[in-house]
């Protein structure tokens, strides 16, 4: 895996490495493409089943599925053998990924971390967090890595035990509570920007949603967990994004796709499988999360505001040193600047 001093700044899209191959390609596609199929071609199949002579093995998990409904937020159910599938080191192959760590994390702790920023598809947070395939747990040791997301993935079946099986955990307050208070050593990872953040996903920008966004702050505060900075360089440059006017159609569409399933639906596009062809495959350009010193939090049950707000300003100060430490590195020019919204 390259090292900081070796990467090289994102080559313009019009200078790209030769197009990858095609089995690499494929794979790529199999990570969003695979929730697709548990979706609209697994579930209907359990569903017909039910009214066939094999009814009793779909019946047998949804009965299965209602008594461990309450599971995606009491610490969920990870699996080894999923995290270490051969498939996401090939992923990890196609940009690279890379996870850089500047300081340890000791295992008597627990863990808050921000995953800055969004992106559109979040390669990165995926591949270190949530796979071995960059190798967390020997950069690591000690340390489960939890990456939270959206809760109602978590009422789809099948969905929500592939999800738990990488160690995707629910963003919401119970679950976030549940591992942040039962044993030592978890690391939960929020994406504070969220859904809106996406929005901000184009080549070139470092702009983030986080001046408001104050929950995380105390929720650390609650348990005492420490606040970990992560930023993902190279994320928002896999990706061409169509922005759209706020008083466009298609924006107003956007907003109420929104709030009816809780993410944007973007339009972007990348590179197709021929050379010089637009597709859905991400430019393969370098991504490398930067993992950054944890910041010690007193634990407070009932936080002031302005105990928040102090802790607040600390993270913020911390996150922007450790991109102006490794942005010159790591593609950016040195007068990117990070920009909070």
């Amino acid at each position: 895996l390259p090292t900081p001093t070796t990467l090289q700044s994102s080559p313009p899209t019009s200078h790209l490495p030769e197009q990858p191959k095609h089995f690499q390609s494929l794979i790529l596609l199999h990570w969003p493409l695979s929730y697709l199929a548990l979706f609209w071609i697994v579930q209907p199949l359990f569903i017909y089943l039910l009214f066939t002579s094999l009814w009793l093995l779909p019946a047998l998990y949804f009965a299965w599925l209602f008594l461990d409904w309450k599971t995606p937020e009491q610490g969920g159910r990870r699996s080894t053998w999923v995290r270490n599938w051969y498939v996401w080191t090939q992923i990890r192959d196609y940009f690279p990924i890379t996870i850089l760590k500047t300081k340890d994390l000791s295992p008597e702790h627990n863990y808050l971390m921000g995953v800055h920023p969004h992106g559109l598809l979040t390669f990165g947070a995926f591949c270190n967090f949530c796979t071995e395939a960059t190798g967390f747990s020997k950069i690591f040791p000690g340390i489960t890595p939890h990456l939270a997301t959206l809760s109602w993935f978590f009422k789809i079946p099948l969905i929500r035990d592939y999800l738990m099986a990488k160690g995707v955990c629910s963003v919401s307050q119970p679950a976030i509570d549940y591992l942040l208070s039962h044993g030592t050593g978890n690391l939960v990872g929020i994406v504070v920007g969220g859904v809106g953040e996406a929005l901000q996903s184009v080549p070139n920008t470092t702009t983030l949603i986080l001046q408001k966004r104050k929950g995380f702050v105390r929720t650390a505060l609650q348990h005492g967990a420490y606040l970990v900075p992560t930023f993902t360089f190279g994320e928002t440059e896999v990706y061409e994004q169509v922005l759209f006017q706020k008083d466009s159609w298609m924006y107003k569409f956007q907003s109420c796709f929104r709030r009816l399933f809780g993410f944007y639906c973007c339009v972007f596009y990348g590179r197709g499988f021929s050379r010089g062809s637009a597709g859905l495959l991400p430019y393969p350009l370098p991504i490398t999360t930067v993992v950054g010193e944890p910041l010690p939090v007193p634990k407070i049950e009932k936080p002031s505001q302005e105990v928040v707000d102090k802790y607040h300003t600390l993270y913020m100060e911390a996150l922007h040193k450790l991109f102006d430490q490794h942005k010159t590195l790591l593609g950016c020019s040195k007068t990117q600047k990070l920009l909070f919204l």
